[in-house]
C-alpha cells in the first residue's frame, strides 16, 4: 500500500508540474531523456571496429580520471565483476572492498561506489543481458544508493563533490527514474544541488551539465535552458580559457590542456550534441562548425596510432594514458562524425605551430615530433590533487619522436625528471622543485616557432632559477635537429640535457670503427660525432661536452608523481641518453640530431655538413643553413636584435624573431619573420 501512495503521489506531483508548463516543453524534455537513455544504455550486438579494438586493451583497476572511467564503460560488461559487487555489497548497502575514510584528492576511492551503482543500473536497463530487469540487482542498485543518501560520504576535492558524484548517480537515477522512490528523489536532488553553474571552461560546462540534469529529474524546463544555454556559450574561441585561436585548448590560466580538461570538454560537447538532438536545445550549426575544427585543426595533430602526445597528457600521466586518451578522442570525433583517427597509419602531414600554447608537432608520413615550450606567457605544467609531483620541468622543451605511437608508453616510473628528453635543467639529488611554491613558468617571453612549407622552426630562451639556455629545434621529414647555445648557470650544480628517455625495445647500437655494436648498462663518450640506433629512431650527437647512455633495467613507483596508485615497486627496461655540461658552465652549447623511422645504415652513412651548417650557436643567436628543403635555407634565430655578422656581410633584426634570410642585391633581407610575443 506504501508503495502504490508513493507512486500515485509521484504521478500526480510530476502532473501538477507539467499542467504549467507548455507541450513542447514536456515534449523536449521526455525526447531529452529517452535519448540519454539511449546513449547510456546499448546492447552492443555489433561491436564496431573501434571499439574491437578497444576491448583488446586489458582495463585498469586503478582509475581517477572522469574520461577514461567513461572509456572504460564502453567496453562490455564483465558479469564476474557484476557477481563479485553483489556479493561484497554489505546488508547497509556499503561495499567491504571499498575505504570509506579515503582521503585523497584523487583516485577518491567512494566514488568507486558511484561508478559500481551506475555500472549495475545500466546493465539492469541493457536487454538481452543476464541481469536484465533481475530483482535481486535492482533490490542491490536501491541498497547501494540508500547508503548513499544517508552516509553522504565527502571528498577533500571539490571536484568530487560538485562533479564527479552528481554527474555519476544523477546519471543513474535518469535511468531509473521510474523506479526511484520519494526518499530517493529527495536524497538524488540533495546529491545534485551541490552543483551550480559557476567557474570557466569545463568545469563550468561538468557543472552545467548536473544542473542540467537536476532540471530534467524535477522537470523544470527552466533549469534545462539554463544549463543548455550554458554549455552552448562555451563553445566560442579565443576566450581567457576555453578553445584558443591556434585550436587547443586553455585551463587554470594560460596553459596547454589537450589531453585533461580539453578532452573532457570535447567529449562532454559530443555527448550534448546527441543529448539535445531532435529538440528545440539542439546545437547550432556555428558550435557543430567550431567543434568540427576543434578536432580537425587541434586534435589531429597531437595523435599518432591512436596514441596522445606525452605534452598533451597535461599533468594526467597515468597508466596507459596516452592510449586511453588517444580511444576516447577517437570515439569523441566518431560520435561526432569524424574519422582520421586510424590505428596505423598517419593521415595528416605538416608542420603547426600552436602559437597560443608555445607547442609544436612535426609530422612526415612515417613519424610525429612534439615540442612542448613554456614562457612568461604560457605555463608548462600543473600539480593538482597530487598529480604530476615531479613534472616541474615538463614544458622546458619536452621532446618525444614517435615511429609506432607506444615509445614512452608507461615510462615515467623510470624517468629521471631533470633529464627529460630536450630538457635542460640541473642535476641534483634533492627532491624536484615543488610547482604549487615555483610555478613552471619558463620568466622568458622569447619563445616561438614557425612554419616554412614542409619545415619548421621552434625556439626558446630559458630562464629559470639561475640557468639560461638558447634551445632550438629544426624540423625536417629526414630529421630533428636540436641546438642549444649559451648555456651558463650561477649554481654549483652539474647541468644536463636531455636527449632521449623511452622505453627499450631492442638492442641499443652504437657506430664504432664502422661497424655497429650493441651496449649493455653504462657508456660514456667523449667529445666527437657518435652515432647510435634503438627502436627504429637514430641519434647523431656532436658532442662537445661529455655523453652518457643508458640502456638496461630500470625501477620506479608511479606513486612518486602520482600519489592515487599504490606505493608499489616496478621494473622495466629503458633506454636514456644524456649531455653532461658540467659544473657552473658558461657559454656552453650543444648539437644533435635525431632520425626517427630509419635503419642503421641511414644512421651510419648521415653526413651532418649535408644537413646543416651551423654558423653561429650562442647566447645572442642560431645561425643555421638547411640543405633538407629544395633548396638550401638561411635561418637566424636573434634573442636581443642586435646585428649579426655573417661573412662579410651583416643583418640587424631589429627585434627578437626566427628569421629566414636571403642575399638580395648583396644586401642580407629577411624574407619570413615571425617574432617572439610579448
Amino acid at each position: 500500500m506504501n508503495r502504490l501512495t508513493t507512486i500515485i503521489g509521484l504521478v500526480i506531483s510530476v502532473m501538477t508540474a507539467v499542467s504549467v508548463i507548455s507541450a513542447s516543453e514536456v515534449t523536449d524534455i521526455e525526447k531529452i531523456k529517452s535519448n540519454y537513455r539511449a546513449i547510456m544504455v546499448h546492447e552492443n550486438l555489433d561491436t564496431d571496429s573501434l571499439t574491437a579494438d578497444l576491448i583488446k586493451i586489458e582495463p585498469e583497476k586503478e582509475m581517477s580520471d572522469q574520461v577514461v572511467i567513461e572509456l572504460h564503460q564502453r567496453y562490455p560488461f564483465d558479469l564476474d565483476k557484476i557477481r563479485n559487487y553483489l556479493s561484497c555489497l554489505r546488508s547497509d548497502g556499503a561495499w567491504n572492498d571499498i575505504n570509506y575514510e579515503d582521503t585523497k584528492r584523487s583516485g577518491w576511492e567512494p566514488k568507486q561506489h558511484a561508478d559500481r551503482v551506475l555500472e549495475m543500473v545500466k546493465l539492469y536497463k541493457t536487454p538481452g543481458q543476464e541481469f536484465y530487469h533481475s530483482l535481486k540487482l535492482k533490490e542491490m542498485v536501491h541498497r547501494a544508493l540508500s547508503y548513499w543518501f544517508i552516509a553522504k560520504p565527502k571528498c577533500l576535492n571539490w571536484w568530487q563533490n560538485e562533479i564527479g558524484i552528481p554527474k555519476t548517480l544523477g546519471a543513474a537515477c535518469i535511468l531509473i527514474e521510474d523506479e526511484l522512490s520519494e526518499e530517493e528523489r529527495r536524497g538524488i536532488e540533495e546529491v545534485m544541488s551541490a552543483a551550480k553553474i559557476k567557474m570557466t571552461g569545463q568545469n563550468k560546462v561538468w557543472l552545467a551539465g548536473n544542473v542540467l540534469i537536476r532540471g530534467l529529474l524535477q522537470y523544470k524546463p527552466d533549469l534545462v535552458k539554463m544549463a543548455r544555454d550554458t554549455i552552448m556559450s562555451e563553445i566560442c574561441v579565443g576566450r581567457a580559457e576555453g578553445i584558443k585561436s591556434d585550436w587547443s585548448f586553455h585551463q587554470h590560466g594560460p596553459q596547454q590542456q589537450f589531453g585533461n580538461y580539453g578532452l573532457a570538454y570535447l567529449s562532454s560537447m559530443v555527448f550534448y550534441n546527441k543529448l539535445f538532438d531532435g529538440t528545440d536545445y539542439r546545437f547550432d550549426i556555428e558550435h557543430k562548425q567550431i567543434l568540427e575544427s576543434f578536432i580537425n585543426e587541434g586534435y589531429k595533430w597531437v595523435m599518432w596510432n591512436r596514441h596522445m602526445d606525452v605534452s598533451a597528457l597535461g599533468r594526467q600521466l597515468f597508466h596507459n594514458a596516452q592510449l586511453h586518451k588517444g580511444y576516447a578522442l577517437a570515439f569523441s570525433a566518431a560520435d561526432f562524425g569524424i574519422d582520421g583517427f586510424p590505428l596505423r597509419g598517419n593521415l595528416l602531414v605538416g608542420h603547426k605551430h600552436f602559437d597560443e600554447s608555445d607547442y609544436t608537432i612535426h609530422r612526415t608520413a612515417r613519424w610525429m615530433a612534439s615540442l612542448k615550450m613554456s614562457s612568461s606567457r604560457v605555463t608548462g605544467t600543473e600539480v593538482v590533487n597530487e598529480d604530476n609531483l615531479l613534472g616541474y620541468y615538463l614544458g622546458d622543451g619536452a621532446t618525444y619522436y614517435y615511429v609506432r605511437g607506444d615509445e614512452y608508453k608507461d615510462v615515467f616510473p623510470f624517468w629521471d625528471w631533470r633529464k627529460i628528453p630536450g630538457v635542460t635543467a640541473y642535476e641534483d639529488t634533492a627532491p624536484i622543485p615543488n610547482i604549487r611554491k615555483n610555478k613552471s613558468k619558463n620568466r622568458s617571453h622569447l619563445v616561438g616557432g614557425i612554419t616554412y612549407g614542409d619545415m619548421g622552426i621552434s625556439a626558446m630562451t630559458l630562464d629559470r632559477d639561475g640557468l639560461s639556455a638558447h634551445k632550438a629545434w629544426i624540423f625536417t621529414d629526414d630529421y630533428v635537429a636540436c641546438l642549444g647555445g649559451g648555456i651558463s648557470s650561477d649554481s654549483l650544480l652539474r647541468v644536463t640535457t636531455g636527449v632521449d628517455a623511452r622505453i627499450k625495445r631492442d638492442k641499443f647500437m652504437y657506430f664504432e670503427n664502422n661497424e655497429w655494436r650493441a651496449l649493455d648498462g653504462h657508456g660514456k663518450f667523449d667529445v666527437g660525432i657518435h652515432k647510435f640506433h634503438h627502436d627504429d629512431t637514430g641519434y647523431v650527437i656532436i658532442a662537445s661536452d661529455e655523453l652518457y647512455i643508458y640502456a638496461g633495467e630500470k625501477s620506479g613507483s608511479w606513486s612518486d608523481f602520482m600519489k592515487m596508485y599504490r606505493p608499489d615497486t616496478i621494473t622495466g627496461d629503458v633506454v636514456t641518453l644524456h649531455i653532461n655540461h658540467g659544473i657552473n658552465p658558461k657559454d656552453k652549447s650543444y648539437l644533435y640530431f635525431i632520425l626517427p623511422a630509419c635503419d642503421r645504415e641511414t644512421v651510419a652513412q648521415f653526413d651532418v655538413s649535408r644537413a646543416v651548417s651551423v654558423l653561429r650557436n650562442d647566447s645572442t643567436a642560431q645561425v643555421v643553413k638547411v640543405y633538407s628543403s629544395s633548396s638550401p635555407t638561411l635561418w637566424v634565430i636573434s634573442y636581443n636584435g642586435e646585428e649579426i655578422e655573417l661573412g662579410r656581410k651583416s643583418f640587424i633584426p631589429g627585434t627578437p624573431g626566427i628569421y629566414l634570410i636571403e642575399d638580395k642585391d648583396g644586401k642580407l633581407i629577411s624574407k619570413v619573420y615571425t617574432h617572439f610575443k610579448i
